[in-house]
Protein backbone atom coordinates (compact mmCIF):
# COMPACT_ATOMS: atom_id res chain seq x y z
CA UNK A 1 0.00 0.00 0.00
CA UNK A 2 1.19 3.53 -0.73
CA UNK A 3 0.20 6.86 0.80
CA UNK A 4 -0.21 9.93 -1.40
CA UNK A 5 0.11 13.40 0.16
CA UNK A 6 -1.41 16.09 -2.04
CA UNK A 7 -2.65 19.69 -2.05
CA UNK A 8 -6.43 19.48 -1.93
CA UNK A 9 -6.80 23.27 -2.29
CA UNK A 10 -5.02 23.31 -5.66
CA UNK A 11 -7.49 22.91 -8.50
CA UNK A 12 -5.03 21.19 -10.83
CA UNK A 13 -3.72 18.89 -8.07
CA UNK A 14 -7.25 17.93 -7.02
CA UNK A 15 -8.28 17.17 -10.60
CA UNK A 16 -5.27 14.91 -11.06
CA UNK A 17 -5.81 13.10 -7.75
CA UNK A 18 -9.54 12.70 -8.42
CA UNK A 19 -8.67 11.20 -11.81
CA UNK A 20 -6.62 8.51 -10.08
CA UNK A 21 -9.15 8.00 -7.27
CA UNK A 22 -11.71 6.98 -9.92
CA UNK A 23 -9.40 4.25 -11.21
CA UNK A 24 -8.63 0.86 -9.75
CA UNK A 25 -5.06 0.66 -8.46
CA UNK A 26 -3.01 -2.54 -8.34
CA UNK A 27 -2.81 -2.09 -4.54
CA UNK A 28 -4.80 0.04 -2.08
CA UNK A 29 -3.82 3.71 -1.82
CA UNK A 30 -4.27 6.04 1.14
CA UNK A 31 -5.03 9.59 -0.01
CA UNK A 32 -4.02 12.46 2.30
CA UNK A 33 -5.22 16.01 1.59
CA UNK A 34 -2.55 17.86 3.55
CA UNK A 35 -3.82 21.33 2.64
CA UNK A 36 -7.05 20.72 4.55
CA UNK A 37 -5.64 18.34 7.19
CA UNK A 38 -1.92 18.90 7.77
CA UNK A 39 -2.00 16.58 10.80
CA UNK A 40 -1.81 13.72 8.29
CA UNK A 41 1.86 14.63 7.93
CA UNK A 42 2.58 13.94 11.61
CA UNK A 43 5.40 11.46 11.94
CA UNK A 44 6.48 11.74 8.30
CA UNK A 45 9.29 14.25 8.82
CA UNK A 46 7.77 16.38 6.05
CA UNK A 47 6.51 19.89 6.79
CA UNK A 48 3.25 21.12 5.33
CA UNK A 49 5.16 23.69 3.27
CA UNK A 50 7.37 20.95 1.77
CA UNK A 51 4.35 18.77 1.03
CA UNK A 52 2.51 21.68 -0.60
CA UNK A 53 5.55 22.57 -2.69
CA UNK A 54 6.15 19.04 -4.03
CA UNK A 55 4.00 15.94 -4.17
CA UNK A 56 5.03 13.21 -1.72
CA UNK A 57 4.30 9.48 -1.80
CA UNK A 58 5.26 6.95 0.86
CA UNK A 59 5.87 3.75 -1.09
CA UNK A 60 5.04 0.19 -0.03
CA UNK A 61 8.48 -0.17 1.59
CA UNK A 62 7.89 2.96 3.69
CA UNK A 63 10.27 5.19 1.71
CA UNK A 64 9.05 8.76 1.24
CA UNK A 65 9.30 9.71 -2.44
CA UNK A 66 9.04 13.28 -3.65
CA UNK A 67 8.91 15.26 -6.87
CA UNK A 68 9.19 13.08 -10.01
CA UNK A 69 9.86 9.98 -7.88
CA UNK A 70 6.47 10.50 -6.21
CA UNK A 71 4.71 10.54 -9.58
CA UNK A 72 6.59 7.46 -10.72
CA UNK A 73 5.54 5.62 -7.54
CA UNK A 74 1.91 6.67 -8.08
CA UNK A 75 1.81 5.86 -11.79
CA UNK A 76 3.20 2.37 -11.17
CA UNK A 77 0.03 1.59 -9.23
CA UNK A 78 -2.18 1.84 -12.31
CA UNK A 79 -2.37 -0.36 -15.39
CA UNK A 80 -1.48 1.63 -18.45
CA UNK A 81 0.48 4.18 -16.44
CA UNK A 82 3.45 1.92 -15.75
CA UNK A 83 4.69 2.66 -19.27
CA UNK A 84 4.78 6.38 -18.47
CA UNK A 85 6.63 5.70 -15.21
CA UNK A 86 9.21 3.65 -17.13
CA UNK A 87 9.59 6.35 -19.78
CA UNK A 88 10.07 9.13 -17.22
CA UNK A 89 12.65 6.94 -15.42
CA UNK A 90 14.97 6.95 -18.45
CA UNK A 91 18.17 8.91 -17.71
CA UNK A 92 17.99 12.33 -19.32
CA UNK A 93 14.21 12.29 -19.45
CA UNK A 94 14.16 11.83 -15.67
CA UNK A 95 16.43 14.84 -15.15
CA UNK A 96 14.45 16.99 -17.59
CA UNK A 97 11.16 16.01 -15.96
CA UNK A 98 12.64 16.93 -12.58
CA UNK A 99 13.75 20.38 -13.73
CA UNK A 100 10.38 21.09 -15.37
CA UNK A 101 8.42 19.80 -12.37
CA UNK A 102 10.45 21.88 -9.88
CA UNK A 103 9.92 25.01 -12.00
CA UNK A 104 6.18 24.37 -12.23
CA UNK A 105 5.87 23.50 -8.53
CA UNK A 106 7.62 26.67 -7.38
CA UNK A 107 5.44 28.88 -9.58
CA UNK A 108 2.29 27.09 -8.37
CA UNK A 109 3.40 27.30 -4.73
CA UNK A 110 4.05 31.04 -5.00
CA UNK A 111 0.62 31.68 -6.56
CA UNK A 112 -1.51 30.11 -3.82
CA UNK A 113 -2.10 32.01 -0.56
CA UNK A 114 -2.56 28.78 1.44
CA UNK A 115 0.92 27.67 0.35
CA UNK A 116 2.42 30.97 1.45
CA UNK A 117 0.56 30.70 4.78
CA UNK A 118 2.17 27.30 5.37
CA UNK A 119 5.56 29.03 5.44
CA UNK A 120 4.38 31.17 8.35
CA UNK A 121 3.37 28.05 10.31
CA UNK A 122 6.78 26.42 9.83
Amino acid sequence: MISVYYDGKCGLCSKEINFFKRRTPKHPILWHDIANDPAQLDGTGVSQAEALMFMHVRDAEGVMRTEVDAFIALWRQFSGWSLLSSFVSIPGIYQLAGVLYRMFAKVRFNRYPHCQASLEKA
